[in-house]
């Protein structure tokens, strides 16, 4: 019972960390928002002992290895810290969707082994997920808290880096031709940026079947497992408050009885 307990604040607490304090109405949602469930079962998949156990033999280029007892001393992951990350959806970029984007991936912050900083990276596999991959640093933290109340979506071509509230899409990092960090455009104006770059690239196009570069596919892995990368979440607050909420009493009730 304490374990269900701890997995529903944790998911209730998750949930308000990934959607933020955002606004967008339900149409303007990125496809994919991962819900309480979602995150319950990433924060089973980041604490349990495979991801442990990854963690403890990680090291990265800049990294030292250190005995096993320290390792899995310090090897751990923060679950009720997730950060969902979006990509620009082929959909979007053709004019199918006013939705810019669709759920990549769920940042974790974590600590390897030497104690590096590092980021689990879970995807969803059908109604599972999975950890694909565990990165350097901690970018995605970092600019989820500098996207305020919007959602945090990536391009990863050209690994820039933006913040989504409503209809304005707003620079956080990363090099885009006619963009700086800070400026900000209309939905329109991304999608019409999104077009130039990438509309004789998507799926199905002659460079897609030609295999250059592999075509336009959103929603990819970022890095290969166990990579590190230079730079490498708002609708459902009120369901994540009730969650807090509803442990809360349940916690009360344990404690009475």
């Amino acid at each position: 019972m304490r374990n269900l307990l701890r997995a529903a604040i944790l998911a209730g607490a998750g949930l308000l960390a990934v959607l933020g304090a955002g606004s967008a109405s339900a149409a303007e949602s990125p496809a994919g928002q991962p819900n309480a469930a979602d995150l319950a079962a990433i924060g089973t998949l980041v604490s349990g002992k495979d991801t442990a156990d990854r963690l403890a033999t990680t090291v990265f280029p800049d990294g030292t290895r250190v005995a096993a007892e320290t390792a899995a001393r310090n090897a751990m992951a923060d679950p009720a810290k997730p950060v969902a990350v979006y990509e620009p959806s082929a959909a979007f970029v053709t004019g199918k969707s006013a939705v810019p984007a669709e759920l990549a991936y769920v940042a974790v912050p974590a600590r390897t082994g030497d104690g590096s900083t590092a980021t689990v990276q879970a995807q969803r596999e059908g109604r599972d997920w999975s950890v694909f991959n565990v990165a350097s640093g901690d970018v995605e933290q970092r600019l989820a808290a500098e996207a305020g109340k919007g959602y945090l979506l990536h391009e990863p071509q050209v690994n820039a880096w933006y913040a989504v509230e409503g209809s304005t899409v707003r620079v956080l990092d990363g090099s885009v031709t006619g963009t700086a960090k800070g400026a900000t455009m209309s939905i329109d104006a991304f999608r019409t940026a999104l077009r130039d770059r990438y509309a004789d690239k998507l799926p199905g196009s002659a460079y897609d079947r030609e295999g250059a570069g592999g075509g336009y596919h959103p929603a990819s892995a970022t890095a290969r497992p166990d990579e590190p990368r230079d730079l490498l979440i708002p609708i459902l607050l009120g369901a994540g408050a009730l969650l807090l909420v509803a442990a809360g009493a349940y916690a009360v009730r344990l404690r009475r009885q």
